[in-house]
C-alpha cells in the first residue's frame, strides 16, 4: 500500500469519531473563496480611471496597483503552499481569508495611492493563500473524489475573470472605485464563518526537533521571482523608464539568484522546496506544460483585445466579448474533461488541447476570409484557444498531484506560480515587441503565429508527463 494511503487509512482509524466532512458545503466554501479571488484579479482593472481621480494620483502610478497586487501575488505563492504544509491547511486557508478581507477593507477606506498599493500587495499575499490550501483540503478529505473535485477548480477562475469587468462596472457607474474593494468584505466574513463552522480541523502536526521553515530559501526564490518579474516589467516599460540597462541588470539579479537557489535546495537539509518538486522526474514536465499550453496561452488571450482594436478597429465593446466567447469555451472543456479524464488519461486531452490551442492561435494570426469578416473568425480563433485550455486545465492540474498527494498545497502553488510567470512573461514581451512596431496590429498577427510555432515545438514534453487513468 503507499505511504500516502497508509497515513490516509491510517488517521480514519485513529478518528472513528470524527464528523463525515460536507463535500458539498466544503467545495461551495473554497469555490467561493477562489471566486472572490479571481474576480478581484480583473475588477480592479476596470476601475483605474476613477481610482486615478478620486486619490488625485497620475495613470503610472494608479497602474500599480495592478502591478502590486501581481508582485504580491507571485511572491507569496510558493511561500503560502509551504506554510499549508507546516502548519496546516484549514489554519492556512481562513487566514488568507481574513488577510485578504481586511486588506480589502483598507483598499477601500484608503486615501492615499502609496498607501493603497501597499494594501494591494497585502491583499495578494492573503490571496496567494487560496489555492494552495483549499487544494490540500480537498486531498486532504475527499477520498477518490478528490482528482473530480480539484479539477473543478478550472471552470471557477475563468467566470470570475469574465464577471469581474461587469461588477466593476456597476460599482464605479452607480457607487464608487471603493466598491471594488468593500465588495469583498462582506463575502469574507462569510467564508470566514463558513470556514469554521464546516472545514474539517487540521489534524495534529508532527514538527520534528530543529526542523525549520528555511528563511534563504524562501529569501533567495522572493529576490529570483521580484527580480524576473521587474525584468519582465522593464522589458515592457517605455525606453527611459528603467534606464538602458534596467532589464539586463535586473534579469541578470534574477539568474544569480535562481542559480543560488538551485545551489540551495539541492544542498540543505530540509529545503523550502524539494528540488524533485519542481524538475524531478515526471514533476518538471508537468511544470513545462503548466508554464507553455497554461501561462504562455493565458497571456496571449489577455491581449486578444488589443489586437482586435489595432488589427481590425474593433471598439471596446466588441474586442471585450471575444474573451467571454473563449471563457466560455474554457469553463464548458473543462467540466467535461474533469468528467472524462479517468477514462482519458492525462496525456490524452493534453494533446487534444494542445492542438485546440494551436489552431485557435493560427486563426487568430491569419486574416480572415472575405466571406467572414474579421469579427466571427477571431471569435471562432478565442473560442478554439479557450477550448483548448479547458482541455488541458483538469490534467494538468492533477498530474503533478498524484505524484505527491501530501504535498499537495506545494504542488498547487507551484502550478500557479508556473501559470503566472508564463503569463506575465508573454504579456511583457508581446506589448515590448508592439511598443517598437510600425503596424502593431500586424506584428502581434506575427507573435501569435510564432507562439503556435512555439508550443507545436513543445508538443514532445506532454510525452513524458506521467500517464494515469482513474483515481489517485
Amino acid at each position: 500500500m503507499p505511504t500516502a494511503a497508509r497515513s490516509n487509512t491510517a488517521h480514519a482509524l485513529a478518528s472513528p469519531a470524527a464528523p463525515p466532512v460536507r463535500r458539498v458545503l466544503v467545495v461551495g466554501i473554497v469555490a467561493l473563496a477562489l471566486m472572490m479571488m479571481s474576480i478581484d484579479s480583473t475588477i480592479v482593472a476596470t476601475a483605474l480611471h476613477a481610482l486615478q481621480t478620486g486619490l488625485d494620483t497620475s495613470i503610472i502610478w494608479a497602474g500599480w496597483t495592478l502591478t502590486a497586487y501581481s508582485f504580491g501575488f507571485v511572491l507569496m505563492l510558493p511561500i503560502s503552499g509551504r506554510l499549508s504544509e507546516r502548519f496546516g491547511r484549514r489554519r492556512v486557508f481562513m487566514g488568507s481569508v481574513a488577510v485578504f478581507t481586511l486588506a480589502s477593507l483598507g483598499c477601500g477606506l484608503a486615501k492615499d495611492i502609496h498607501v493603497l498599493i501597499a494594501l494591494r500587495v497585502l491583499q495578494a499575499g492573503g490571496g496567494a493563500g487560496f489555492t494552495p490550501s483549499a487544494t490540500g483540503i480537498i486531498v486532504d478529505h475527499f477520498g477518490d473524489a478528490r482528482d473530480r473535485a480539484v479539477s473543478l477548480f478550472g471552470s471557477i477562475f475563468p467566470i470570475g475573470a469574465m464577471i469581474g469587468p461587469i461588477f466593476g462596472g456597476l460599482f464605479v457607474t452607480y457607487w464608487s472605485w471603493r466598491g471594488v474593494f468593500f465588495v469583498n468584505v462582506p463575502i469574507g466574513l462569510l467564508i470566514f464563518g463558513l470556514a469554521w463552522r464546516f472545514i474539517p480541523r487540521d489534524p495534529p502536526k508532527d514538527h520534528p526537533a530543529g526542523q525549520t521553515m528555511d528563511g534563504v530559501g524562501m529569501g533567495l526564490m522572493g529576490v529570483a521571482v521580484l527580480a524576473a518579474m521587474f525584468s519582465t516589467n522593464a522589458l515592457g516599460a517605455p525606453a527611459g523608464v528603467a534606464g538602458p540597462w534596467g532589464f539586463w541588470a535586473l534579469l541578470a539579479a534574477a539568474l544569480l539568484a535562481t542559480g543560488l537557489f538551485v545551489r540551495h535546495v539541492q544542498r540543505a537539509a530540509q529545503p523550502f522546496i524539494a528540488p524533485t518538486l519542481i524538475w524531478g522526474a515526471g514533476f518538471g514536465p508537468v511544470n513545462g506544460v503548466n508554464a507553455i499550453f497554461g501561462g504562455m496561452t493565458i497571456g496571449a488571450v489577455a491581449l486578444v483585445p488589443l489586437y482586435a482594436a489595432n488589427r481590425y478597429g474593433m471598439n471596446a465593446l466588441a474586442a471585450g466579448t471575444l474573451l467571454i466567447a473563449q471563457g466560455v469555451a474554457a469553463i464548458a472543456l473543462s467540466l467535461a474533461a474533469t468528467w472524462g479524464l479517468r477514462r482519458s488519461g492525462y496525456r490524452r486531452p493534453m494533446w487534444v488541447g494542445a492542438c485546440a490551442i494551436v489552431a485557435g492561435l493560427g486563426v487568430l494570426a491569419v486574416h480572415p476570409p472575405a466571406a467572414i469578416g474579421p469579427y466571427p473568425w477571431l471569435l471562432g480563433g478565442a473560442f478554439l484557444v479557450g477550448a483548448g485550455i479547458g482541455v488541458v486545465n483538469p490534467a494538468s492540474r492533477n498530474a503533478g498531484l498524484q505524484l505527491a498527494p501530501r504535498s499537495a498545497s506545494t504542488l498547487a502553488a507551484l502550478r500557479t506560480l508556473f501559470l503566472q510567470l508564463g503569463t506575465i512573461a508573454t504579456v511583457a514581451i508581446t506589448t515590448a515587441v508592439l511598443a517598437k512596431a510600425h503596424d502593431p496590429g500586424q506584428m502581434q498577427a506575427w507573435v501569435y503565429a510564432g507562439q503556435a510555432v512555439l508550443l507545436l515545438l513543445a508538443l514532445p514534453l506532454i510525452r513524458r508527463v506521467p500517464e494515469h487513468r482513474g483515481a489517485w
